[in-house]
């Protein structure tokens, strides 16, 4: 099968958002080389047969970020790449620079999507506790309490590379203790799955509307055996759902939180936590304002250049 690449070069604030610009418009997947993913690399095993490699010497690009989304060959670009120019442009309005802003296409085959981004992808410690791997690479760990997240992305999103990934990855840091249920909502790539399943948490399910990544999720969960008892499916937020678990969290825009939140606040326990992540510096007062709203009480907010996660919680009986 053959495939219509669309990419846009933008800012490094901007990748979250025309990442999902790409899907919206019909990608069925994205592939982000952001020059901020190169930013804190420190020389590890990045070679081929596992050698130490300076990450420096590694092509990356220099600054802001390429994204890519692929679509089935069948699409008319001629009439979408003005539709994603125009749409990248207003974000703007946003108060989100999306730099230069430009949007090329080219024909792409299978063999060349499995492999183009691949020199991009290198180990990555993204918290005290939790380092992402592609499965393609040799890695050893740096302590004994590293806990690894082996992942092959394919053709859906989350790979703990962009800042709003990163915040999740760090509040399940904060919040998990062990033995806790949980709900994945737009679970993507499986990332935040397999993290909470390395930290502790037990019983989880896990829901993307995509049905693509749907399956990236499974195959990701199979690379991990901590996660192989996973629950993974299609549905909408967590639309027809109704159950009492102890941890919620999204990694999702901030429009797409908003429905969500009242419906976090019936399938958590009291005292569970609901984190939050995918949210944008000005709408950072509107998915605050709505967790308030709905009694939720927020624990603590995070915060890396202009993109927030947040950890809110259920009150108990006794704080009501």
């Amino acid at each position: 099968m053959g495939w219509t690449a669309i990419k846009v070069i933008t800012t490094n604030e901007a990748v979250e958002a025309v990442s999902y610009i790409l899907t919206d418009e019909g990608a069925v997947g994205v592939q982000i080389d952001d020059a901020a993913d190169f930013a804190k690399l420190k020389p590890g095993r990045f070679g081929k047969h596992g050698e130490i490699v300076d990450p420096k010497t590694i092509p990356h690009r220099a600054s802001g970020a390429a994204i890519t989304g692929y679509f089935p060959e069948k699409t008319f670009v001629p009439e979408l790449v003005p539709i994603i120019k125009q749409r990248v442009q207003q974000l703007a309005q946003f108060d989100l620079d999306p730099g230069e802003g430009s949007v090329v296409a080219d024909q792409v085959n299978d063999e060349k999507w499995a492999t183009v981004w691949q020199k991009y992808y290198h180990p990555l410690r993204i918290t005290s506790r939790l380092t992402i791997v592609p499965e393609w690479e040799k890695y050893q760990r740096q302590s004994p309490d590293e806990k690894l997240i082996i992942l092959d992305p394919g053709m859906a999103f989350g790979t703990g590379t962009h800042p709003t990934t990163r915040l999740m990855l760090e509040a399940l840091e904060i919040v998990v203790r062990g033995g806790e249920s949980m709900i994945d909502v737009g679970t993507g790539s499986g990332v935040l799955s397999i993290a909470a399943k390395q930290l502790g948490a037990d019983d989880i399910a896990a829901y993307d509307i995509d049905e693509v990544a749907v399956h990236s999720a499974k195959r990701n969960l199979a690379l991990n055996p901590v996660a192989s008892d996973v629950k993974v499916g299609v549905n909408s937020l967590l639309d027809g759902i109704h159950t009492q678990v102890d941890l919620i969290v999204a990694n999702i825009l901030a429009e797409i939180i908003v429905p969500l939140v009242p419906q976090a606040m019936e399938n958590l326990r009291p005292g569970g936590h609901f984190l939050v992540s995918g949210i944008i510096k000005d709408k950072a007062e509107l998915v605050r304002n709505k967790l308030h709203a709905a009694g939720f009480i927020i624990d603590q907010q995070l915060r890396m250049k202009d993109w927030y996660g947040m950890i809110a919680h259920k009150p108990t009986e006794d704080e009501q």
